[in-house]
């Protein structure tokens, strides 16, 4: 584990965990000054603003900003100390640890919620039924690049496949090509965009379109779209992404955590520290209010645990700095 923790925070932690999280009183909130810079990923946006607009009407003199710059490009600021939370959609990478490690930008890692990466078509499609990750690829490697859906399945309409997709800067799509891509390169002629309200409107708006984000933003706009099942690989049946699917895991491969970064520094400020405790205290109902699924008790735990103890690194690149894959509950400590 990439990390620079000693023994005796590590013995903080573990007491931490023992005896659990305490959120700070509403006096204690009250009197906090000072403001909170947040940006990363669009995907964990909409609970990092529902905690932000709650956080305010209890410390109404911390000004809270979030910005959407896509999780590659939160790093980026987050790496020069422009801000004090990055928001991911996916674990940091080797580079991004590295960089920030070069300018000194210690930070506490800490999953929020999980999510389900969803596939999502127009109401008027009426054909896509389901799709399995082979389909995936038939239409976004860019060494298949299917140009009609009859392409993806011979009973499929001749009609041209539109695709709307996030930036290359957002964790969504890093994730997306992790699973469906490896190391082959995703197809150029797609629409992206690192605000998925804009994909959403693309997909709503051609008959023939595909397109992918968060689970939230399909929840939040169920009137406006249709999910297409995804088959998973090993029971070989569809699966929508639901709270339930998203938990258990069915909804393969493409459910996921999110996670906040804070810079080790800025949490030994007041009213940072206040806000990440609040976070941390609210985010299995706020995740869930805004379309999200909540993590396991177990996980709030140990990332209110690891907070309290300013515990830094991450746990998801060994001491190489290669990749640690794994469920969240088994490789988050």
């Amino acid at each position: 584990m990439l990390t620079k923790t000693n023994a005796a925070v590590l013995a903080t932690g573990a007491l931490a965990v023992t005896l659990g999280f305490t959120s700070p009183s509403q006096d204690s909130y009250a009197r906090l000054r000072g403001a909170v810079a947040i940006d990363g990923s669009s995907t964990v946006f909409p609970i990092t603003q529902a905690v932000a607009e709650e956080f305010k009407e209890k410390a109404p003199n911390v000004n809270v900003t979030v910005g959407v710059s896509g999780t590659g490009g939160g790093f980026k600021r987050f790496a020069l100390g422009e801000t004090d939370i990055s928001n991911a959609s996916r674990p940091i990478k080797k580079e991004e640890h590295d960089e920030a490690a070069k300018n000194g930008a210690q930070y506490i890692e800490l999953p929020v919620a999980y999510d389900g990466l969803s596939f999502v078509v127009n109401k008027a499609n009426t054909w896509v039924d389901s799709l399995t990750v082979e389909e995936i690829q038939t239409i976004f490697l860019a060494s298949k690049a299917a140009k009609t859906w009859r392409d993806v399945r011979p009973s499929w309409p001749n009609k041209p496949i539109k695709m709307f997709i996030p930036g290359t800067d957002s964790g969504t799509f890093d994730y997306f090509k992790e699973v469906v891509a490896g190391k082959e390169a995703i197809r150029p002629d797609v629409s992206v965009s690192e605000d998925d309200n804009l994909l959403v409107r693309g997909v709503s708006g051609d008959e023939a379109a595909l397109g992918f984000f968060g689970c939230a933003y399909y929840f939040e706009n169920k009137d406006k779209l249709r999910v297409v099942p995804i088959v998973n690989p090993k029971l070989g049946t569809p699966v929508e992404p639901t709270a339930g699917t998203i938990e258990d895991g069915s909804y393969a491969p493409f459910s996921r955590p999110l996670f906040i970064y804070v810079n080790a520094r800025s949490a030994r400020r007041p009213e940072v520290k206040g806000f990440v405790e609040f976070y941390l205290a609210n985010a299995p109902r706020l995740a869930a209010e805004v379309g999200y699924v909540s993590l396991p008790e177990v996980v709030y735990q140990r990332a209110s645990a690891n907070f309290k103890a300013s515990k830094t690194g991450t746990q998801f690149l060994n001491d190489k700095g290669e990749k640690v894959s794994g469920p969240v509950t088994t490789v988050y400590k």
